[in-house]
């Protein structure tokens, strides 16, 4: 009886100890309170001095609390970057070429795993470095609106319902689908208006007029903060000569009012130094810093806010409050995440070592390259009959080259297969495999392999660019142009090596091509019997070629991107208006137009359920087509559907507004469902300054690129 008497009591203090540490608990730290409730709880307890200081990217620890250092700058474009060992997946623009938005979640889900397992590792290390975060300045969804841009790689294209529809399946993969919680917090760059002259970036004015701004460049904005993407990172440049990270028609107007945008906003890297130094549109720093917070800037990715915010309360120019105002989104991101909860509170507490490129994931990586290689030209070469083939050569610049696997803004792997690697595992021991450079990049006078071509049955001829001639400025240092190109054509030494290869003999010449951007092609075409564009296809990439050009897997990619002729058919690289820019608005001839790519196999299509004759504005467009596969093997078809509009002035030639991505069967057929809301006409009225559908007779065309339709139907739009 004493013994269950002292049970009781024991308990009883027990309970009494757990209630007492529970009621001493900060409400911040509680995972069960409202997360409004936590971040007011928080902004009480920090002192002023305390809460300026987490303004910045690089946050300290503040060790009364107990909080830790967190360092906001990440990323994670196809794979997290810069932290040590993770999986490489396509650059971007390859990963928008599989046209597969289900794809591109999945990559993303994996990469906020490994975010998770490298964030729990360097957590119990007690290291709270850069990139080694949470937060991810991903994805880019400028519109590539021009192929001289050199940082076009990072974006999905040309095309804004492709952008939103890739990025916007991205995000969600990056977040998690846990209510009120983030697996990681996704961010959507760079806002707004923002795609090159990368060498004027810090300085440039972009001027645009109204309809382009809504109906281009800001319309994967739209959709991402509609999916609830965590954050919006501010650009460099002006628009109409605000500064993204100050204009108010930008960050209040539009994403805080319009919009209702409710997260974070992040300036790009040192761009508040720029709106004094180079725009010289505000005259000191403490200004710019008071313009930053008034406009809706919550955390600087350099040390403005941090140095000057304090001065700016001093002399009158903002409060206090001001500075709750913008913390506070940066809170809740944090506590969305969970980075003030007991770590067993977690549901991602378990990730570890073992879920940092796993064999899924290196399996993943494989099957976004092969999805997103575009076969460009095929004289039936392809695919290669391994009993016709005893022997073969890989050869080019980029056949065994790192650079050409990464793209920008890329991660490391230990598992990276070259294109020379991938082919020999795959030709296997039974095969006479050469390897030979062949090329570089500059040298026109002294070339390889020519000898070892003319005495192997085919060779495979890897060349193109690399994110050191192409890319975002600085980094791309082997660019003439800042990081930008200044033409279409690939280095002239390849384009002598293949005219070599070709003079030596008339075996099989297989050209890969490595880009993030549209290049000559027709200057190599006519020397080779194939021709793929491999983009950057991450670590995976000579596997994934080895796959399609051994016919284990037919080519299915479409380009994200025009190919023209030259960029003498362009405007001025600095004019922003899409006048004559992208499938959209561009009427003239094409080398290869948005949404091209071949395959091993044919493909019929055929209504299953037509559209109706007339829709009201309220209304969904929904039609059905029969798919069948009538080549010699299985395959992938895309299917897209386009609108062309009312013939009135500044509609666009042709848009995409849905597609879908279909694995056939030989012999086999999949019927296909495309769905567009009537709301997703919708065109900008410069005179009323609002969206507007209107009246008129449309045409929908299904085809299997934008310069090919197969089926198509008329509809009228009726109104309300």
């Amino acid at each position: 009886m004493k013994r269950k008497q002292l049970f009781i009591f024991c308990s009883i203090v027990f309970l009494t100890v757990i209630q007492a540490v529970a009621q001493q608990q900060p409400v911040f730290r509680n995972a069960a309170a409202p997360v409004n409730e936590r971040v007011n709880d928080l902004l009480h307890t920090l002192t002023l001095a305390e809460k300026i200081s987490l303004l910045g990217y690089n946050s300290p620890a503040i060790p009364r609390l107990q909080l830790p250092a967190y360092n906001w700058w990440n990323e994670a474009l196809h794979g997290i970057a810069r932290g040590g060992e993770a999986t490489v997946y396509p650059q971007a623009i390859g990963l928008s070429a599989t046209f597969n938005a289900a794809l591109a979640r999945e990559v993303a889900n994996t990469i906020s795993t490994e975010a998770r397992a490298k964030y729990n590792l360097a957590v119990q290390q007690h290291r709270h470095v850069q990139y080694m975060g949470l937060n991810f300045w991903t994805p880019n969804i400028n519109i590539f609106r021009d192929p001289r841009w050199g940082r076009g790689q990072e974006t999905y294209g040309e095309d804004p319902f492709l952008t939103a529809t890739m990025a916007g399946a991205f995000v969600k993969g990056l977040q998690g689908e846990v209510p009120g919680a983030l697996k990681t917090a996704a961010c959507a760059k760079h806002f707004a208006v923002h795609s090159g002259p990368e060498a004027g970036r810090h300085s440039f004015n972009a001027i645009i007029d109204e309809k382009d701004l809504r109906e281009t460049y800001l319309y994967a904005f739209k959709k991402l903060v509609d999916g609830k993407v965590a954050s919006i990172m501010c650009a460099y440049n002006r628009v109409n000569s605000e500064p993204c990270c100050t204009g108010n028609t930008l960050l209040q107007d539009i994403l805080r009012h319009e919009w209702k945008f409710g997260g974070q906003v992040v300036t790009d890297c040192w761009a508040l130094d720029d709106i004094w130094l180079r725009h010289k549109a505000i005259p000191t720093r403490e200004e710019v810093a008071a313009a930053a917070i008034k406009a809706g800037v919550n955390l600087d990715c350099a040390n403005i806010l941090q140095d000057d915010v304090m001065n700016a309360i001093k002399n009158g120019r903002l409060t206090q409050a001001d500075v709750d105002s913008a913390l506070s989104a940066s809170l809740r991101t944090q506590l969305q995440l969970g980075l003030y909860n007991a770590p067993a509170e977690s549901p991602y507490s378990r990730y570890g070592i073992d879920s940092v490129n796993n064999a899924y994931h290196a399996g993943l990586a494989r099957e976004a390259a092969r999805e997103s290689m575009v076969l460009l030209k095929n004289n039936g070469v392809l695919p290669l009959q391994r009993d016709k083939y005893a022997s073969m050569l890989v050869a080019g610049s980029n056949s065994a080259s790192l650079e050409a696997l990464m793209g920008n803004y890329h991660g490391v792997s230990s598992d990276m297969v070259t294109f020379a690697a991938g082919l020999a595992k795959a030709a296997g021991p039974g095969m006479a495999m050469q390897y030979d450079q062949g090329c570089d990049f500059t040298d026109t006078l002294h070339f390889g392999g020519i000898w070892a071509s003319e005495n192997c049955d085919v060779t495979v001829a890897v060349i193109g660019l690399t994110p050191l001639l192409e890319g975002e400025e600085g980094d791309a240092f082997l660019s003439a142009s800042g990081g930008d190109k200044n033409t279409l054509s690939l280095p002239r030494s390849q384009i002598l090596f293949m005219k070599k290869l070709r003079a030596a003999h008339k075996k099989p010449i297989i050209a890969v091509i490595t880009s993030g951007s549209a290049v000559d092609v027709s200057a190599i075409a006519p020397y080779a019997d194939a021709v793929i564009l491999a983009w950057y296809p991450g670590e995976q990439g000579g596997n994934a070629l080895a796959d399609i050009i051994f016919g284990k897997y037919s080519p299915a990619g479409r380009l994200p991107v025009t190919f023209y002729h030259s960029l003498n058919d362009l405007p001025d690289y600095q004019d922003y208006s899409m006048k004559n820019r992208t499938y959209r608005y561009f009427k003239g001839n094409v080398d290869y137009p948005f949404g091209y790519g071949l395959s091993y196999t044919k493909f019929d299509y055929a209504w299953e359920s037509a559209l109706a004759k007339q829709y009201r504005n309220q209304d969904t467009i929904r039609v059905t087509v029969a798919v069948k596969n009538t080549g010699a093997c299985d395959g992938d078809e895309v299917v897209q559907a386009y609108i062309t509009y009312p013939n009135m002035e500044r509609m666009p030639v042709k848009e995409l507004k849905a597609f879908k991505r279909v694995h056939v069967k030989q012999g086999g057929q999949e019927v296909v469902q495309l769905e567009i809301p009537v709301a997703e006409l919708q065109k900008w009225d410069l005179a009323q300054h609002t969206w507007k559908i209107y009246k008129g007779t449309y045409q929908l065309n299904i085809g299997k690129s934008s310069a090919d339709f197969v089926l198509t139907r008329t509809f009228n739009l009726t109104g309300n």
